[in-house]
């Protein structure tokens, strides 16, 4: 019953979140740092009171530790909502996350000295082309739609072009620290909860570089449009009720991942987490109208046929439907 939940507040959570996210996003594009800085702030509080004990439990992984794996994950989460302001449309941002297995099975060869199968080999490549095929028709898009003037499509294209970049950046930031949070649970045991509160709590200094930006971000929420807050009443700035709905549903996604990940395998949560990929991208699509060509989704779909791939999902499939009496001669 847990595993069935804990699915459900996943597609729920992270599919709305995903609303919530672009709502903000389309009115300002540049709010990437105060979202961010409401998440770290709202997650770090409630594993502040829950995991932490107000302070009084010691963490099971030294803060040394915590401190690296913290300057990767501000980083990632920094960098990918700032590549929003690039001219990276919401579809092409998740299609570009979703390539996280290129990253890891490239510094997986170089780090860990990793070997992978043919078919994992082939997998990637599928993946590869379909970011390679959403990236490129996304190219065309903007210089299409910025072709008021030479200049004006040359600049877009190169905002364009530094937003792929910082994509990128985040992507092989990403895959590095879930080397070193791999190697971190192999020594001291896998704290997941722990990790979730130190990720979140530790980088919150950090935001005072960014506080001029964070509070310009609310001055413009503040002066938002008024919204009355259903069952509740209250009203609101539009704004500041978006943002706090993105934070609730980014708990809720969170937390349905962190349940899966201790009742399910490690298949069964990457199999779920790429569904929810997919699902998220079409509500984004048919939701807020976005141009989505027969091109993007044939990207699209190598992507995810990759993902599933890579993941042997099929030979988990067949080997659970095997009869028992099989089973058991091989073992």
């Amino acid at each position: 019953m847990r595993p069935l939940c804990a699915v459900g507040l996943v597609f729920a959570g992270c599919c709305s979140n995903v609303i919530f996210l672009e709502l903000l996003v389309r009115k300002h594009p540049g709010c990437g740092n105060i979202v961010t800085f409401a998440q770290f702030l709202f997650i770090a509080a409630e594993g502040f009171l829950f995991e932490a004990h107000l302070g009084t439990k010691r963490p099971a992984i030294p803060i040394r530790y915590y401190a690296t794996m913290v300057t990767m994950f501000f980083t990632v989460s920094v960098v990918n909502n700032y590549a929003l302001n690039l001219n990276i449309a919401m579809p092409l941002h998740m299609i570009f996350r979703s390539g996280s297995l290129i990253a890891n099975m490239i510094l997986g060869i170089i780090i860990l000295k990793k070997r992978y199968s043919m078919f994992k080999y082939m997998s990637i490549a599928l993946v590869s082309v379909g970011i390679f095929i959403c990236t490129s028709m996304s190219a065309k898009q903007v210089t299409s739609q910025s072709s008021l003037s030479e200049s004006d499509g040359f600049q877009a294209f190169a905002w364009w072009l530094l937003g792929i970049g910082a994509l990128t950046f985040a992507l092989l930031m990403s895959a590095r620290m879930g080397i070193f949070q791999e190697t971190l649970y192999k020594q001291f045991g896998k704290h997941s909860k722990e990790a979730l509160f130190y990720n979140h709590a530790l980088p919150l200094p950090g935001f005072i570089f960014l506080a001029s930006d964070i509070y310009n971000h609310a001055v413009l929420f503040n002066k938002s449009e008024s919204y009355q807050v259903p069952v509740v009443g209250v009203t609101v700035p539009v704004m500041w009720f978006y943002l706090l709905m993105n934070v609730a549903t980014q708990y809720v996604c969170i937390r349905g991942v962190f349940i899966l990940t201790t009742e399910c395998a490690s298949l069964t949560v990457t199999l779920v987490v790429t569904l929810r990929k997919f699902v998220s991208l079409i509500v984004s699509i048919l939701y807020f109208q976005n141009p989505f060509t027969l091109w993007h989704w044939l990207g699209t779909m190598c992507v995810f046929v990759g993902t599933l791939m890579y993941t042997e999902v099929w030979n988990s499939l067949g080997t659970a439907k095997s009869p028992p009496g099989k089973e058991d001669k091989k073992n």
